[in-house]
Parts: C-alpha cells; structure tokens; sequence
C-alpha cells in the first residue's frame, strides 16, 4: 500500500487532485485508516489513475471519465481514443507552427513596406495548355493551410493515374484556383491540381478531368523562392508592380502557380513562378 503522497508522486498527479477525485467517487482510496483518516492506495489503482489521466487528456469531463469508467473501456478502445487526439493535436501543431510562419513573414513584409523591391516581377503572356487534373474544395484563398491540406494529396493520386493510363506529363505541375459556386458570403474555392499532357489521348475512364486553360494575354509574374505557405510575400509584390504602373489583375484575381522545382521535403528550396492575369 502506499500514501497519498507516494501514490501522488508514482501517478504524476497532485495530492490535492486525488483528494478531489475521492471526494467526487472517481478514485476512492484503498483504505483510510479510521483513526488517522490517512489515505492509502494499492498499485493496482494506478491503472485506474492512468485512465482517468488519459481520459482527461482526451478532452472528457469527470463526469464522462466516471461514466466510461463505469463502462469499463477496455485497453483497445483507450489506445484508439488516444491515437485519435494524438493525432487531432498533431495537425492543431501543425497548423499552428503554419500560422507563426505566415506571422513572421507578414511582420517581414511589415518592415520592409515603403521599399519593396518589384524589379523582378516580369510581364509575359501564357499559352493555352492543356492539362490533366484532379480538383478539391478549400476554406478560401486566404486559408493556406486549408489549401495545402486539400491540394497536396492530389498530385501523387494524379501521378498514379498518369502512369496508370500511360499519359506522359510535359512541363511542370501547376495550381489554380477558382470559387467554389455557393452561397452567397461563402468564400470556398475550388482548387485545381493539374499537370501538362500536350496532345496525348486520353480514355473516358481515366479518373482525373482533362482541360484546356485558356491563353493569358498578359500576366504579372514572379518567382517565389521558398514555402507556399509565404507565397502572399511574393504575390504582395506583384500587386504592388500592378498597382505602380497603373494596371489591374483580372477577376477573381486568384494567382496560377506553376511548381518550378519542389525537392520533396526541402520546402525552404522550393521555387515557384506565381502568374496573375491582368485585365
């Protein structure tokens, strides 16, 4: 048997919590002495105490804790229960170490206002292209992470079909993007995976959409060296070109992106051409 404190101490709990948790009914101790009123615990509650921790973590009340406890939720159903938040928290870290990056380089962008260097935005025009493509459904525009997660799973799925089909790719994979139809004060888009394929034919059972994207008589253009979750860095300073020489993007003025080089993982290295119509 062991006291409150050294059960505390082996369960990484506080003593105060397991007086609360005797005083609701979720944990009593093994024995209290009658004449001290000394709590002591056996080593087998410590499983209990592990569940009611693991419970906890999960987000549940005590009140649920004492009900799945009652329910006796056996080891396969916990460990699943547990593998699911671990990975609720994975993709809430994930999102939220985007969201700093996009913080940091807008307080970049912040510094650097008033000399924003445009000498490298470039004013070309864009062939028609036809491409194959696989097509998602975003957040909106201003929702980087919510594009990621929907667009980046596209491209190995429409490689495998590519292959499969035996349909060669001809340039660089791209992006673009359109609203999504809705209603009204809906912001979601429809984004586009795609990847160049010329002339080659393609059967009705291919499993991806095949488009022809219309010529764009005149884009401002830039490349974008780095993450696209800071891509706005760059689209900022095309805006900026459009604006100081007194032109404007088309509508919806969403930018094509076209993947110049993406080393897998190394997205620091990535360099990107942004391409965004102008009216």
């Amino acid at each position: 048997m062991f006291s409150i404190g050294e059960f505390a101490g082996l369960g990484r709990v506080s003593v105060r919590m397991l007086r609360h948790y005797d005083a609701i009914g979720l944990l009593r101790p093994a024995h209290v002495d009658p004449r001290s009123g000394y709590r002591y615990y056996s080593a087998a509650q410590l499983r209990v105490l592990n569940r009611v921790t693991a419970l906890k973590d999960l987000g549940f009340s005590l009140q649920q804790v004492q009900a799945l406890l009652d329910e006796k939720v056996d080891v396969a159903e916990l460990r699943g229960m547990l593998r699911l938040r671990r990975a609720e928290l994975a993709a809430r870290m994930r999102q939220d170490t985007a969201r700093l990056a996009q913080v940091d380089t807008r307080l970049r962008m912040i510094e650097s206002e008033g000399h924003m260097d445009t000498g490298d935005v470039v004013l070309k025009s864009v062939p028609a292209l036809r491409v194959a493509q696989l097509s998602a459904t975003a957040a909106g525009y201003d929702h980087p992470t919510s594009i990621t997660e929907n667009l980046s799973p596209l491209y190995p799925r429409l490689m495998e079909l590519l292959e499969k089909h035996a349909v060669a790719m001809t340039g660089a994979p791209l992006a673009w993007y359109e609203p999504a139809p809705a209603e009204p004060g809906d912001e979601t888009i429809t984004v586009h995976a795609a990847f160049p394929i010329g002339s080659a034919e393609v059967g009705p059972d291919a499993g991806f959409e095949v488009v022809t994207l219309p010529p764009i008589e005149q884009a401002a253009t830039a490349l974008h060296h780095g993450s696209m979750a800071e891509a706005f860095r760059t689209g900022q300073k095309i805006a900026t070109w459009i604006d100081d020489n007194g032109r404007r993007a088309a509508e919806p003025g969403f930018a094509r992106e076209v993947y110049l080089d993406c080393p897998p993982g190394e997205f620091d290295k990535w360099v990107t051409e942004l391409q965004i119509p102008l009216a």
